[in-house]
């Protein structure tokens, strides 16, 4: 491939595998190139503890990329999950005298906006402008050009942890491979998996990790909360392991073969297998204990999930429902539980707008790394026209 071909990369180094995708930019659209994963062992409840393992699974899955891609990035967008917190914050310019409002103007109440204060080890990582408020007039999307004296920005400050942030550039440098940018998870997987007109009828998007579950909710352009929980996957697992007496290896296929979030299921009455240690005879069970354990669990997910919607007054209107992502969105019946705790439609967020896209691909897994992609292509066609992308102040990419 010609050496001028712009490249736009993403990387998810999650808890349990690295994932990267790689795509041509050609005008303003997206061509799969390549991807690649690797399992990894380096994060011990969303925290990175082993960086050299990182370092060693991003170096793995680069070069499988490559080779499928034929390509050489120099440069990704990384997502980040684990410990992520969002902030509402409010950024007041006085004019002093009545004027029109410039772009500049925009984007000097916005950073006013993210001047907050943090807590120790806590580091600004995006931030997402909801609206604008005028001489006390709010709702104000995007006010170029309206006269006022007084300029308000609201701003969603998305803050992650400065100590395991830095850990994690460092393990990609590592791997020779620069960061164009960091991106919180869940807003990567809205970016692939959400249309413009579907955030405007309001959607949360909840990306199902192995150790944390992230959470971004959105009112038209605004982003509400960007968050994360500390209940994921492998809790799932952790469950079945200590109350089925299994190792954590047999509760994970246990999990994947015959698990399921809802009880109550025809299956449910049919027996399964548990594997015992080795010298002891295979023990049968019944399917719905199984299932038990796993709706237990889901429900505390979604509960904890809906505790946040009411915090920010969401709970009647998400109308376009939730979108899950993330590998514990594979698990049958997480959408049918999300849509009863929630009381709202529920589906598996897929990858959209990538040309020539994989079919293989085509499952809530690949959405983080899938968005991160076009997040790289939007950063890049924004460097290369210079000029402000279209919503509020130009901080939002889509």
């Amino acid at each position: 491939m010609a050496s001028k071909t712009k490249l736009a990369v993403g990387l998810d180094a999650g808890s349990t595998c690295t994932r990267i995708v790689i795509c041509a930019l050609q005008n303003d659209s997206l061509k799969f190139l390549g991807h690649a994963e690797a399992p990894v062992q380096a994060w011990n409840r969303s925290r990175l503890s082993d960086q050299e393992a990182l370092t060693q699974s991003i170096r793995f899955a680069l070069h499988e990329a490559e080779l499928r891609a034929q390509v050489s990035p120099e440069s990704a967008v990384v997502g980040v999950g684990g410990s992520v917190a969002g902030i509402n914050s409010r950024g007041l310019y006085e004019f002093g005298r009545r004027r029109d409002i410039e772009p500049d103007d925009l984007r000097y109440a916005v950073e006013l906006g993210a001047r907050v204060r943090l807590e120790e080890d806590r580091q600004v990582l995006q931030i997402c402008p909801q609206d604008f408020t005028l001489d006390g007039r709010a709702g104000y999307r995007n006010p170029k050009g309206i006269t006022c004296a007084r300029l308000e920005a609201n701003v969603h400050v998305v803050t992650a942890s400065a100590q395991d942030h830095g850990a994690l550039i460092s393990a990609v440098h590592q791997a020779h491979l620069a960061v164009d940018e960091t991106v919180f998870e869940a807003i990567a997987a809205a970016y692939a998996s959400v249309l413009p007109e579907d955030r405007a009828r309001g959607v949360a998007v909840i990306d199902v990790g192995a150790q944390s579950t992230q959470i971004a909710i959105y009112d038209g352009d605004a982003l509400l909360l960007a968050t994360s929980i500390p209940v994921a996957g492998d809790h799932l697992t952790r469950d079945i392991s200590w109350l089925l007496k299994v190792d954590y290896e047999d509760a994970e296929s246990l999990k994947k073969e015959y698990g399921c979030a809802i009880t109550g299921m025809e299956s449910d009455r049919s027996l399964i297998e548990i594997p015992s240690p080795e010298g002891r005879a295979p023990r049968e069970a019944p399917r719905h204990q199984l299932n038990e354990i796993l709706e237990a669990r889901a429900e505390e997910i979604f509960d904890r999930i809906y505790s946040e919607i009411l915090r920010i007054g969401m709970e009647q209107s998400l109308l376009e429902g939730v979108i899950l992502t993330g590998g514990g969105a594979m698990l049958p019946g997480m959408c049918d539980m999300a849509e009863r705790i929630l009381n709202c439609q529920a589906r598996n967020g897929l990858a959209a707008g990538i040309e020539g896209w994989p079919s293989e691909l085509d499952n809530p897994v690949w959405t983080v790394a899938s968005g991160l992609a076009m997040y790289s292509g939007r950063l890049r066609l924004k460097r290369d026209v210079r000029r402000a992308s279209n919503g509020l102040a130009g901080s939002v990419l889509k």
